[in-house]
C-alpha cells in the first residue's frame, strides 16, 4: 500500500461520521484496547470540538495506554490550563510524569489531584 492511499485511508476510516458517532467509535476503541485507533479517531475529533474535555481526555488516555507519553503530557496539559480544578486530568498528568522519570514535577500534580478529590491524611 502507498503512503498517499493509506493516508486517505486513516482520514475516511478514522474520519467517518458525524461527531457522535465518531465518539462512540473511539471508545469501542478504547474499551477493545486498540488505543492507537482509539487515538486516530479522537485527534480529529479533539480538532473539530477543541472545546469538549471528554474527547482531549480520553485522547489523552488513549495516547498514555499506548505509550507516547509526551502526546498525553501535551494533551493533559491543555486540560488542566483550562480546567485547573480537573482532578483526574491532574491525576494522569502526575501518572503521565511519573511514567516518565519526572517523580518531583509528577509528585505536585498527583497531591493538587489528592486534595481536589478530598484524599487527604488523616492527622
Amino acid at each position: 500500500m502507498d503512503t498517499t492511499y493509506e493516508a486517505a485511508f486513516d482520514t475516511a476510516y478514522y474520519g467517518h461520521g458525524t461527531p457522535a458517532e465518531r465518539w462512540e467509535r473511539a471508545r469501542l476503541f478504547f474499551d477493545a484496547r486498540d488505543y492507537a485507533a482509539a487515538a486516530r479517531v479522537l485527534t480529529g475529533l479533539v480538532e473539530e470540538v477543541p472545546e469538549q474535555t471528554g474527547p482531549r481526555l480520553l485522547l489523552a488516555r488513549s495516547y498514555y495506554h499506548s505509550a507516547q507519553l509526551r502526546r498525553a503530557e501535551d494533551e493533559l496539559r491543555i486540560i488542566v490550563e483550562r480546567d485547573p480544578v480537573e482532578h483526574y486530568a491532574r491525576l494522569m498528568l502526575g501518572r503521565t510524569l511519573e511514567r516518565q522519570g519526572r517523580h518531583e514535577e509528577a509528585g505536585t500534580h498527583l497531591r493538587i489531584a489528592s486534595a481536589l478529590a478530598g484524599d487527604f491524611p488523616e492527622i
